[in-house]
């Protein structure tokens, strides 16, 4: 018997914000890979998570392993981002209340 090598499409999307998610679904390639970093396996992880599929699971395992300085610069970069969406928040939230304590002012 012959097996042939196949090559299959590694199951991650990258959807319209940047963000590379597993299969078909929500769950990030972010929180797949802090889970395995974490210790889980691939059962575990989809025993956490029920909608991922095992083998996709296990692929963008593989995928990770074989590329980690590509995911993990793609990890750090989001995480950058993140912070700096976080930081634009607490300005907006600031310029929020003193918007509040104006027009508190105002009705006096």
């Amino acid at each position: 018997m012959n097996l042939a090598a196949v090559n299959e499409k590694i199951p991650i999307e990258t959807d319209k914000d940047g963000v590379i998610r597993v299969g078909n679904t929500r769950v990030t390639l972010k929180t797949l890979v802090s889970a395995f970093n974490n210790g889980s396996n691939a059962e575990e992880i989809v025993y956490q998570f029920p909608v991922l599929n095992l083998a996709d699971v296990y692929a963008v395992i593989t995928y990770y392993l074989r590329n980690r300085n590509i995911v993990d610069k793609y990890l750090n970069d989001r995480t950058l981002f993140a912070g700096q969406i976080s930081q634009k928040n607490q300005q907006n939230k600031s310029m929020n209340d003193i918007r509040k304590r104006l027009i508190a002012r105002q009705k006096q």
